[in-house]
Formats: structure tokens, C-alpha cells, sequence
């Protein structure tokens, strides 16, 4: 008995035609720009996952060092007085007294820097003419013991240094990206000259254009700088004047500069300063360990400090130490 299988009447696989892909819509900056847009836009998400898997450690990670780091912050709360009742003693000379002001200072910048601790008040006292400086993400390793103080390492430059010429260079350019991406006024009338309604002769194409109109107004005054250049990119596929094309071949720069900037942030927040929040496992865990043994060694290190400095010739003696190892509290 003969079987008849259907299977072997079919054309093999490869044997088939396989169908070219269509050519994407639009010219060449019109499929330009739509790629800028979604590239912006995968970056984005990317960033904003990384920094939620981020604000979860951190979330997680001061909740095991918080009870130590709110130890250090009240001792070095407790330094205050006694350093500042010190000023008052005519037993200290002239350049002790700078001293004694400047481990007030440098104190209060640790707290204010590595913990986010409100001292403006001590600034005011003993810094009336500076402002505290910007208050920054806590330090995930603080070092127990004197730290140098690296405010004397800073001073006034005369000539601009190369570096300082680039960034300066980089800030124009990102002003001059955030005002053409923040600028609706000008795409607004570019849409409105190509879609105006009025100047179709053709009643279908003028319906159109009257419903085209309608979605860029609205666009417009909701300033949804966004689907306005949605709305650039689609106009007339394929075809696009001079102008429109210029147009957007300047927000696909924006956008690519956009994208160089995202990338950075996300390079920031993986390999920075709060790189430690991302670490997962036991490296987490190990850093864990690390920053509560610095935070022990530091809270018992100000306890000792804030003994010496009951007694002023303990504390000259501790005056005379840090300034000979060119540290400070």
C-alpha cells in the first residue's frame, strides 16, 4: 500500500522567498531624529531602573549603618561646646585660637557634608562670610580617626586652567541644547506654516490638515515640546522642505547630546561615589561590614577626643598633635 504524504509536496524552508523588509517611513532625518527619540527614551528607562535598584540599597543599607552614623553625628555634635567654651579661655595663644576655629569649621563641614546635618549656625558663628557648601549624598565609607583637611589644598587660580576652559565649553553647549529643546515657539509656527489649513486647495488634505492643526495647538499650549516634534517627524513622509529638515536634524543633535549625558549619569551612579549602593551579595555585605567597623573606630575616636578637650592643656597637647601630623578632627 502506497502512502501519500502530503509533507513532501512542500518547498523546503530555505527554499522559500523570503520578503524584503520595508523601508522605513520618512527621510533620512525624519528616521534619524524617531531613532534619537527612542534612544533617548530606552536610555532613560535604563537610568530610571537603576536608580530605583539603587534607592532600594540605600534604603536597605542605612537601615543596618543609621544607628552607628546617628552615633558619630552626636559625637561630633558633642565637640561643639567644649571647643567653643575653649575660645573663651585666655590660656590659648592667638594662632591656637585659629586652630580651635578651624576644627569647629572642619567639624561641622564633615557633619554637614557626609551626613546632610543642618549647622548653619555654626557657620554663622565662625564663618560669617562663607556659606556652607552644598550638602552631598552621605558617604558610604567614612574614615575613622583625623582626616586632612583639604580646604587648605584649595586656593584662587589666576589663568583658567584647560580643563576649566572645556567645562565651561560643555556648560554653553548644554545651555544652548536646553534652550533649543525648551524652545516650542519656533516648531510651533514651523508646524503651523506646513499645516495650515487655509492654504489647502484640496478639501480632503484640508480636512486633514485642520485635524493636524488642531493636535499641534494643542500640543502648543499644553508646552509638549515632545509630540510637537512627534509631529515634525511625520510630517509629509518622504517629503519634508528645507527647512523642516534643518529643523530637525538640530533636535537630533540635542537629542544625541541628551543620550552622551544619560550615559554619563548612569556611568556616575555604576562606578561614582554611590557605586557601593549597587553591589548585591556578599561584596555588599563585606562593604557593610567595612563601613561599621570605620564608624565604630570613628564614634569611639570622638569620645576620646571629647574627653582630652575637658582639660586645655590636653587639649593644647592634641593641638600641638594634629598640627604636627597636619590632620584634624
Amino acid at each position: 500500500m502506497n502512502l501519500h504524504n502530503p509533507a513532501t509536496d512542500l518547498p523546503a524552508a530555505n527554499s522559500l522567498p523570503v520578503r524584503a523588509p520595508e523601508p522605513a517611513p520618512g527621510t533620512p532625518a525624519q528616521q534619524a531624529f524617531r531613532q534619537a527619540i527612542q534612544d533617548v527614551e530606552n536610555l532613560r528607562e535604563r537610568l530610571r531602573e537603576l536608580e530605583e535598584g539603587q534607592s532600594e540599597a540605600r534604603r536597605r543599607y542605612w537601615q543596618q549603618v543609621g544607628p552607628l552614623a546617628q552615633t558619630v553625628v552626636a559625637a561630633r555634635r558633642g565637640l561643639f561646646a567644649p571647643l567653643e567654651e575653649a575660645l573663651l579661655l585666655p590660656y590659648f595663644s592667638r594662632a591656637e585660637l585659629r586652630q580651635l576655629e578651624e576644627l569647629i569649621l572642619h567639624n561641622a563641614q564633615s557633619l554637614h557634608e557626609r551626613f546632610g546635618e543642618d549647622v548653619t549656625d555654626v557657620f554663622q558663628r565662625h564663618a560669617p562670610t562663607a556659606s556652607p557648601p552644598a550638602a552631598e549624598e552621605p558617604t558610604t565609607g567614612p574614615q575613622a580617626g583625623p582626616t586632612t583637611d583639604a580646604r587648605a589644598e584649595a586656593g584662587p587660580t589666576k589663568r583658567k586652567t584647560k580643563g576649566k576652559k572645556a567645562r565651561e565649553a560643555e556648560k554653553a553647549a548644554q545651555e544652548e541644547q536646553q534652550k533649543l529643546l525648551g524652545n516650542t515657539k519656533n516648531l510651533y509656527r514651523q508646524l503651523a506654516r506646513a499645516n495650515h489649513p487655509d492654504l489647502e486647495r484640496d478639501p480632503l488634505l484640508a480636512q486633514e490638515k485642520t485635524e493636524r492643526m488642531q493636535r499641534i495647538t494643542r500640543a502648543y499650549e499644553a508646552n509638549d515640546l515632545y509630540t510637537l516634534l512627534q509631529l515634525l517627524s511625520e510630517h509629509a513622509p518622504g517629503q519634508a522642505d528645507a527647512e523642516s529638515e534643518d529643523l530637525l536634524a538640530r533636535y537630533t543633535q540635542a537629542l544625541r547630546q541628551q543620550q552622551d549625558e544619560l550615559k554619563q549619569r548612569m556611568n556616575e551612579l555604576k562606578y561614582g561615589t554611590s557605586s557601593a549602593f549597587a553591589a548585591t551579595g556578599k561584596k555588599q555585605e563585606a562593604e557593610l561590614r567595612q563601613v561599621k567597623r570605620h564608624l565604630r573606630a570613628e564614634a569611639e575616636y570622638l569620645q576620646r577626643v571629647e574627653q582630652l578637650i575637658q582639660d586645655p592643656e590636653n587639649l593644647r597637647d592634641l593641638l600641638r598633635q594634629l598640627a604636627t601630623e597636619g590632620n584634624s578632627i
